[in-house]
């Protein structure tokens, strides 16, 4: 390593042990509480089957309101990133739609969860909301700046021949930017069931409602059934987005044929 990269790594260095001290981050107590964290993992080896039944429902809950949110969301930020795009719009539009995603985007979906319980009252319709927001913040942002890498020349060329702009997004726009929303759409899906999982916690619906309570009421074993049941629906999901990757995304980029 040279002198340059010996400081950069050196600065690093100092600023995790500073702001370790910030945050009071102490590897001690981390030691001292592992006997804590022996004892909840020998309490939640203590699963009780019978809760197997009341957690796949409550899972089922919190995986629709991931799919609407996902399906609502990505509906609406379609044209919201159209019209944030930098290469299809003029400042007075973009900048505006930009200041307006990024808003929604802000705070994570808990937070949104929180506002629209106060709204519409407890239950998995509050939880949709805040899925179906945040899932617009987000992928509005990361199509528009899948827009923006589009290749020019052919943006340039069916300019050329005096399109208008829904021409131009339906012909080219979407058919290059397709591939980047198709993985988009599946990253946010995985995301989305994740963080249903966890508005329960507000009040939201879903499993989450599940998990607190127990872990509250400190009865791990039955808080380790419905987790187990989030932890293989999360496997199940991921094993099935790589093979739909596999198939209509890899296959593309390569030039491949792919059969739908």
């Amino acid at each position: 390593m040279n002198p340059k990269n010996n400081l950069i790594v050196g600065l690093i260095i100092a600023g995790i042990v500073i702001m370790s001290f910030n945050v009071d981050a102490n590897p001690v107590e981390f030691v001292e509480g592992i006997p804590n964290l022996a004892i909840i993992i020998k309490e939640m080896g203590e699963i009780e089957p019978e809760l197997f039944d009341t957690a796949f429902w409550a899972m089922l809950e919190t995986i629709q309101m991931a799919f609407i949110g996902t399906v609502v969301g990505v509906v609406i930020a379609l044209p919201l990133s159209m019209l944030s795009a930098r290469n299809l719009n003029s400042k007075l539009i973009y900048v505006p739609m930009r200041a307006i995603l990024a808003a929604a985007r802000t705070f994570p979906s808990i937070l949104w969860a929180i506002i629209f319980v106060i709204m519409v009252g407890l239950g998995p319709f509050a939880g949709v909301l805040a899925i179906t927001l945040y899932t617009i913040g987000f992928i509005a942002k990361l199509q528009y700046e899948s827009i923006e890498a589009v290749d020019p020349d052919p943006v340039e060329a069916v300019n050329s021949i005096g399109v208008s702009k829904l021409q131009l997004i339906r012909h080219v726009v979407i058919p290059e930017s397709a591939p980047h929303l198709i993985s988009q759409v599946l990253y946010m899906f995985d995301y989305n069931v994740r963080q249903s999982s966890i508005l329960g916690l507000v009040g939201a619906g879903g499993i989450g409602f599940y998990i607190l309570g127990y872990i509250e009421s400190f009865q791990y074993g039955k808080a380790a059934v419905f987790m187990l049941v989030v932890l293989i629906t999360v496997l199940i999901i991921d094993f099935v987005s790589v093979k739909i990757r596999d198939k209509y995304i890899v296959k593309t980029q390569k030039g491949m044929e792919v059969k739908v």
